[in-house]
């Protein structure tokens, strides 16, 4: 049965529900802090390697692209298999991928192990989608997003840290191994206490898989959502994986003091992330859309014109730069959750997160042609970067108006 968003919406979490919320919380962690972890290394991976920012950027970008890749392969059968059974295949070959790139001797092979990581662990975050929103309503899903998104502020207080003190000490690999010991403890829970989620079963016809891919994308309402994930992502994408490096090098930053950075964001990070959830649901998520997109904008700007810097002040601009993207992305999710169909919702959900790790890919490898580092000196051109995302962040606060429109009409039923 379909109910209307206009209906009473429950306001309170199951027990279950909290536990679903809690151990995908944490599977995206280390999903994201697989991810994440690139950045803060590049410092240490371009010299280590003997690698320029160029080729630093296709290492970031072959998981965005494999990622990409995999997803619009996965989506035709995203919504044929019971969900639980589906994550955990994903998950097995992402810890196989990090494995990979805790043994990569050279670039070449961290490049193979980061397009493995990629196939795999880029698909989760799109069945992590589809399971919450077959498991909360629309009404919870900002709070839902907020606490998924609290996994990317976490990577920050807890593993980026973590992964530099281990790098310093035991070299590069270390980091990697730690995640794969962290995802294989998540990956047993998961076995032992997630239950089947195979309702979307019941809605399924006899189409061909590709056909049932096909039908996706052709579908007309959720076209402007693919193109709002598309540049959702690639300015962001721009700025993460040189962020280490520019602090560094321009801010002044040392690699004793990188940590403190990271780990003081991560805490303003993980603050912001509930409560902006929290807000969206009351207050209107494309209002506190609207918000965050100012936000970022004017941070935007500041931070890549920065010169050498306190400590502070880079702690400061980090942490109001991050509250504009989280007041962006977290009502963002949540919008985007209620566009499509419950039969159509895995595969959706699979072509989004393909589109937004393939607008990440294309972001990284712009942004490693547009910043260069002449005799490993200052980052060059870092604020045209900046100049960018300012663009694709207007371009999709008129996208995702259009979006809220469409979520927010009655006749558009949500699935219970």
């Amino acid at each position: 049965m379909n109910q209307s968003i206009s209906a009473e919406p429950p306001t309170q979490f199951t027990g279950y529900q909290k536990f679903v919320l809690a151990i995908l919380a944490f599977l995206q962690f280390t999903i994201i802090l697989d991810f994440m972890i690139m950045s803060p290394l590049g410092a240490i991976l371009m010299p280590a390697l003997n690698i320029t920012p160029s080729q630093f950027g296709v290492v970031v970008s072959a998981y965005a692209f494999s990622a990409g890749i995999a997803g619009f392969a996965a989506a035709g059968f995203a919504d044929r298999f019971d969900r639980k059974k589906l994550l955990l295949f994903f998950y097995v070959g992402f810890i196989l991928g990090t494995f990979l790139c805790g043994i990569a001797p050279n670039f070449y092979f961290l490049l193979f192990a980061r397009i493995v990581t990629g196939l795999f662990g880029g698909v989760i975050g799109s069945i992590v989608m589809a399971i919450t929103t077959d498991l909360f309503p629309f009404s919870m899903r900002g709070r839902v997003m907020g606490v998924l998104q609290s996994a990317f502020a976490g990577s920050q207080i807890l593993g980026l840290p973590i992964g530099l003190y281990l790098s310093a000490h035991w070299g590069w690999h270390a980091p990697f191994l730690m995640i794969v010991g962290m995802a294989a403890l998540v990956g047993v829970i998961i076995i032992a206490n997630l239950k089947p989620i195979d309702g979307h079963l019941k809605l399924q016809s006899d189409r061909n898989p590709f056909h049932h891919l096909r039908d996706t994308i052709a579908t007309p309402r959720y076209l402007l959502a693919f193109a709002a994930t598309g540049f959702l992502s690639i300015g962001g994408y721009m700025l993460m994986p040189f962020s280490s490096a520019f602090s560094v090098n321009n801010l002044g930053i040392s690699m004793k003091e990188l940590p403190i950075v990271y780990l003081v964001t991560g805490f303003g990070a993980i603050i912001t992330g509930p409560m902006v959830g929290k807000l969206s649901d009351k207050f209107g998520k494309y209002r506190v859309f609207l918000f965050g997109a100012v936000m970022t904008i004017i941070m935007a700007l500041i931070y890549t014109r920065l010169g050498i810097t306190p400590l502070p002040m880079v702690i400061l601009v980090n942490v109001l730069l991050f509250v504009g993207i989280f007041s962006r992305m977290i009502p963002a999710q949540a919008m985007m959750s209620a566009v499509p169909a419950a039969d159509s919702r895995g595969a959706f959900m699979a072509i989004n997160s393909s589109l937004q790790q393939i607008a990440g890919g294309v972001g990284s490898v712009v942004a490693g042609m547009i910043v260069s580092q002449p005799d490993g000196g200052a980052i060059l051109h870092f604020d045209l970067l900046g100049d960018i995302l300012v663009c694709t962040v207007l371009l999709t606060a008129v996208m995702m108006y259009f979006i809220h429109r469409m979520v927010a009409t009655p006749a558009i039923a949500v699935p219970a």
